[in-house]
């Protein structure tokens, strides 16, 4: 069963309190998201580090029945 982009938002607000999260579903299917994220968290973390946080938030659920899911992060801008 795919997830809703709002349980995504949801799983990366929970790890990530501060977080400004944008999900999109590429391809209508709920299977295929590109998530934009930006966080405090992530200063001074390199790009994978910053990613292997979000997709720790997803608590296992990458490449099962999260199927694909594009990653943008980045710190907040002062």
């Amino acid at each position: 069963m795919p997830m809703d982009a709002r349980e995504i938002e949801a799983m990366i607000k929970e790890a990530l309190p501060d977080a400004t999260v944008e999900i999109r579903d590429l391809a209508g299917d709920g299977d295929h998201y590109a998530a934009t994220v930006v966080s405090a968290a992530f200063k001074g973390k390199s790009r994978v580090q910053q990613h292997q946080m979000v997709y720790g938030a997803l608590q296992g659920r990458m490449g099962g029945v999260l199927h694909a899911l594009a990653l943008t992060t980045g710190v907040p801008q002062d």
